[in-house]
Order: C-alpha cells, then sequence, then structure tokens
C-alpha cells in the first residue's frame, strides 16, 4: 500500500478472539532460517547425526520452557498447546526420514531436515480437515526452532519488538503467541489462521483481539500503518476515520459498561423466570480451583467438571490421591452446591502422550476408542478415579457423569464398577457418600434414541450437544469448511432434544444440558420450553444466560418449543430466537 494512500478500507475475516483494539501495526516480515547446502563426506554423516541429537535436545528444552512459562502465566490448558510441539520433535519417522535423507544426497543435516520438513508440511497443508491443516503451522515451528539450533542463527523474541502495537502477519506460531506480552500486545491479525488454531487459543486465553483469514492484508499494510480491529465481527479497519473511531469507541465503553452490569446482575439474583420457574445455571470447569470464580459469578453448582485435564495436563498419570484432592477442592469451592464429574473422556480430540496409558491416533477418533469405552477396559484405572470421586463426595455434595454412552449394556457395566469401587472404600473404613447419583451423557444418536432404557441405570441425564448434533447431522465440528451445517437449531436437534427430555420426564430423573448451546443465550427460550431444567456453561456466560431467563415466562418459552417442533426450516427457528433475545436486551439498555 502506498504511503500517502490514508482512505479508510475495511477488510473482513474471522472472528477469532473478542474484543476491540486500535493502533499503528507492527508488519512481521517472513523469518526464514537460511539453511545452508554443502556436501558431507561419508566418514562425517555420523557426526552430522549426533548434530541433530543434539539440536533435537536442545529444542526439546526451549520447548519445555515455553510450556512451563504458559502454564504459569497463562494456565496448564493453554500449555499444553505445546504437546503437539513436543510429539512433532519426537516423530522417529520424521528423523528416521532426515537422516535416510542426509545419507542419500550426501549433504548437511540441516539441508535434510529442511527438506523432509516441507514435505511433511505440504503434505498437512493439503489436507482437507481445517483442524488437521492447522498442524502444519505446528510443525512449521518446530522445525524452524530446530533449524535454529543446527545453524546457530537466533529466533526474534516477538515479546521484546512488538511494543503497544496489532501484529500483523502471515501467520504467527504458537511459539511466537506465548513470547507476547498481553501488557504491550494490542491484538493480533493475520492472512492466514482459522478458530481451530493453535495461536487463536492462546489468543482467547489472554484476552488479546484477533481476526484471522484475512487473505492478504499482510499486503495492504506497512509499518506504522494504522488500523482498528473488531475482534466481535472479524473486521480490520485500515486508516480509520475519525467517525469509525468515535463509533467504535462508544461500542467498545458499551461492551465493558455491559459485561460489569452482568456480572453485578448475577451476584445479586436468582436464575428464575418471571412467573417463578427455577432454571439452574451451573459452571463447566476443568481444576478444582475454577469452582469458587464460578461461585462468584452466580453458579448454582458445577454441571460438567472435566476430570480428564488432569490426566493430559500432568507428566505423568495422577494418583488417586492426586485426583481425589482436585475434587475435593471443587466440592469445598462450591460451598455445599453439587459439582457433577465426568469420569474419563479421552480420545477425539483429547490425548494424553504417556507410556502408562497408550492411545493410538485413530482415521475416526471421534467415533473410536474413546471414554466410557476406554475406561471399561483400564478397569484399574477407572476403579482409581471412582474411588477418589467417592471420596471426594464425603465433603460436600458430588455426583458421577459418565461420559459417550452408547447403550444400557455400557451404563450398567459402569454402575457395576462404582459399586465394586464402593466395596473398596467399605472395606477400609474409608468415608464416602452413600447416596451419591450418577448419571449418563447423552451424546450418541443411539442413547437419544432409547434413552428411555437408560432410566433405570441413571439419577440424570446430562445432554452432552456438542457431540450430539456432530453425530446426528454428520457434521464434522472441528472443520471450518462444513461450520455452516453445523446447526443446533435443526429440525433433527430440536425433536432429539424434545425426545430425551420427555423420556427423562417419564423416568421421573432430572435432565441438564452441558453443551456449548446451554450458554448461548439466544438458544436458552428454546431449552427452557423444551422442558430443560439446568443449563451449564463457561462461569463466564452464566450472568448473561440469567438475563435472559429473569425476563421471559415460561409459557413464552414454551410457544418457541411449540414452533420449533412444528417448523421445518431450522433457519426460521433462528431467527424467531433472535428477535426473541433481541427484545430482551433492549430492555436491558
Amino acid at each position: 500500500m502506498e504511503e500517502s494512500d490514508k482512505s479508510e478500507l475495511v477488510l473482513t475475516g474471522i472472528a477469532a478472539s473478542p474484543g476491540i483494539a486500535h493502533g499503528h501495526i507492527y508488519l512481521l516480515a517472513e523469518r526464514e532460517i537460511k539453511v545452508p547446502k554443502y556436501s558431507v563426506a561419508e566418514s562425517d554423516l555420523k557426526a552430522e547425526e549426533d548434530r541433530l541429537d543434539n539440536a533435537i535436545v536442545e529444542t526439546r528444552k526451549q520447548i519445555q520452557k515455553i510450556q512451563e512459562e504458559i502454564s504459569g502465566s497463562i494456565g496448564e490448558e493453554e500449555a499444553r498447546i505445546f504437546d503437539a510441539h513436543l510429539l512433532v520433535l519426537e516423530d522417529q519417522a520424521l528423523i528416521d526420514e532426515s537422516i535416510r535423507e542426509m545419507h542419500s544426497h550426501g549433504c548437511n543435516i540441516e539441508n535434510a531436515v529442511f527438506r523432509v520438513g516441507q514435505r511433511y508440511v505440504e503434505a498437512f497443508d493439503q489436507i482437507d480437515d481445517e483442524y488437521l491443516r492447522e498442524r502444519a503451522s505446528d510443525i512449521r515451528d518446530v522445525m524452524r526452532r530446530l533449524l535454529s539450533n543446527l545453524t546457530g542463527q537466533q529466533l526474534e523474541h516477538l515479546g521484546q519488538i512488538v511494543q503497544n502495537r496489532v501484529l500483523v502477519a502471515s501467520d504467527v506460531t504458537p511459539s511466537d503467541s506465548a513470547s507476547m506480552d498481553q501488557s504491550n500486545l494490542l491484538a493480533i491479525v493475520t492472512d492466514g489462521g482459522s478458530k481451530t488454531s493453535h495461536t487463536v487459543i492462546v489468543a482467547r486465553s489472554m484476552g488479546i483481539p484477533a481476526v484471522v483469514g484475512l487473505g492478504t492484508i499482510t499486503s495492504k499494510v506497512h509499518s506504522d500503518s494504522v488500523v482498528l480491529v473488531d475482534g466481535y465481527d472479524g473486521k480490520v479497519i485500515i486508516n480509520p476515520s475519525d467517525s469509525t473511531l468515535f463509533q467504535y469507541g462508544k461500542r467498545k465503553d458499551e461492551k465493558l459498561s455491559f459485561e460489569r452490569r452482568m456480572i453485578e446482575f448475577a451476584r445479586d439474583t436468582t436464575s428464575r423466570t418471571r412467573d417463578g420457574v427455577r432454571i439452574d445455571l451451573m459452571a463447566n470447569i476443568e481444576r478444582g480451583e475454577e469452582a469458587s470464580k464460578a461461585l462468584e459469578l452466580g453458579a448454582d453448582g458445577v454441571g460438567l467438571f472435566r476430570s480428564e485435564y488432569l490426566f493430559m495436563n500432568a507428566n505423568k498419570l495422577p494418583s488417586e490421591e492426586e485426583q481425589f484432592t482436585a475434587y475435593k477442592r471443587a466440592i469445598e469451592g462450591m460451598e455445599g452446591l453439587p459439582v457433577t464429574i465426568r469420569t474419563l473422556d479421552l480420545g477425539g480430540d483429547k490425548f494424553v502422550e504417556s507410556s502408562e496409558l497408550p492411545l493410538y491416533r485413530e482415521s475416526n477418533p471421534f467415533l473410536g476408542y474413546r471414554a466410557i469405552r476406554f475406561c471399561l477396559d483400564h478397569e484399574a484405572l477407572f476403579l482409581s478415579q471412582l474411588r477418589a470421586i467417592l471420596r471426594a463426595s464425603a465433603f460436600g455434595k458430588a455426583r458421577i457423569m459418565y461420559p459417550m454412552i452408547s447403550g444400557a449394556l455400557e451404563l450398567n457395566r459402569a454402575n457395576e464398577m462404582l459399586e465394586t469401587a464402593k466395596s473398596h472404600l467399605r472395606e477400609g473404613g474409608i468415608a464416602f457418600d452413600e447416596g451419591i447419583q450418577a448419571g449418563a451423557m447423552i451424546e450418541i444418536p443411539s442413547a437419544a434414541v432409547a434413552a428411555d432404557t437408560l432410566i433405570s441405570g441413571s439419577s440424570f441425564f446430562s445432554v452432552g450437544t456438542n457431540d450430539l448434533i456432530q453425530y446426528l447431522l454428520a457434521v464434522d465440528r472441528l472443520n471450518d469448511r462444513v461450520a455452516h451445517l453445523y446447526e443446533p437449531t435443526h429440525p433433527a436437534v430440536v425433536r432429539t432434544l424434545n425426545s430425551i427430555v420427555s423420556a427423562a420426564k417419564a423416568g421421573n430423573i432430572g435432565v441438564s444440558i452441558c453443551g456449548e448451546v446451554a450458554g448461548d443465550p439466544v438458544m436458552v427460550p428454546l431449552l427452557v420450553g423444551l422442558g430443560v431444567e439446568s443449563l451449564s456453561m463457561s462461569a463466564t456466560l452464566i450472568p448473561n444466560v440469567k438475563f435472559v431467563i429473569q425476563n421471559m415466562d415460561l409459557a413464552e418459552a414454551q410457544d418457541i418449543a411449540k414452533m420449533a417442533l412444528e417448523t421445518t426450516d431450522g433457519s426460521i427457528i433462528l431467527e424467531r430466537l433472535l428477535d426473541f433475545y433481541t427484545s430482551r436486551m433492549d430492555q436491558l439498555y
């Protein structure tokens, strides 16, 4: 873009991390390592292999250091991103292929590593699945760091060079984003990327606005250009006018004011409709210490404790004692309110890399060896977790939830193991809640269709809509190419939810929803109208959902549900829900 061109230009990409930022940019040029190529005598090839071994050791140390820093400053879940980098680095096939390349061409090891790395990146770039295609960025990041250690060329530390600016780049690696200081980085804008990229995950965790997938923004700006970044709507405005800045300034103030008001509202009110119907609003958490924060935001309990994160964030499998401590912390943090702990849900997009717990990469991991299927095959591991939960139940109100139940056989086997765990504790004279409830997650179509067969083995149902919707509609929820087909208001989804709720009511057990739709205030009237009694979501979403519930009647919600069950077009259902939500938000303003 020419220096003299100061006209306003609006570009639209993918809204990746919410927020509004305005300032000068730092244009990140391509920072490729210059890889030399020279011939190596056969007698010296062993020395080249030794150089590779040393570089791998050094690269591993660097990645682990970044991981530790991220774990301390942002969180363990975000630090887990770099597990993928360590896996790339330890990929024996990649290492062996690089050594073969070196021997075949009689060249230096860094040149061989570079050529093999490029082939891997190109292969991942051509994969249809957006989530897997994003992993090419991980390979680039690791290869760049490994080549830096082989060649002795230093990598720039972005945390030192991006000072109070908007970072604009073709791509930003997870290592780069992890090295940034959120106090002086205004926003991240990239040509490529998607909502599933690791850089975006880090940006969201750090509270940094981000817009990705803009295509060619790096060719339209230069260092010191002024931009406005709208992470809510996915817009980047180059050379924003005074009028635009004024409008966005007001919007930013409104957003902050709205968030503050919602938090105050959630703390001071209960979740009841205008005609007095109670809808419990629960929190989804991953660590025991998050419970007290959820309580501050008005949570009525924990509807989903994702216990697998205790396993994914550890260098070795957590012991029964370590699990007990984490569950007990959550239970005590909720001060007598219920805490529903989901048993180990590994597989799909959640893996543990441990020799103690072998999990195999699969062609269709969401349909594979995961969750309750894995637990029932590893009885000692499952019993250890069940005992830890039972022991923690002595310190408050705990519930157990089994994920990915497909039918009564699995549910009955899980309950038999729960009884075995109880027997172990009784024999040892260890206290636990003898009346603890156990329930099934309904997230597989077979469980939804045959929900009535699960009543006798369940104290409650919890609907995992993330998986249920993707299975019902045959839509990979991690693939942006088919994201438009992932439709929570699809008639099949609405009717399936209605069928699950009806089965629960007939069996006189409670039913809740713990998937993403539970935290979407637009969807709330439909869910309540269908008869859902409890919604579980990220704690920060509770205030907004509570406001919608407080400003509607049950009869209104039931009318919407009746309309949705009679409608064959999901977009019409969504339009009605959006109109309802807008009318309630107008009252707030």
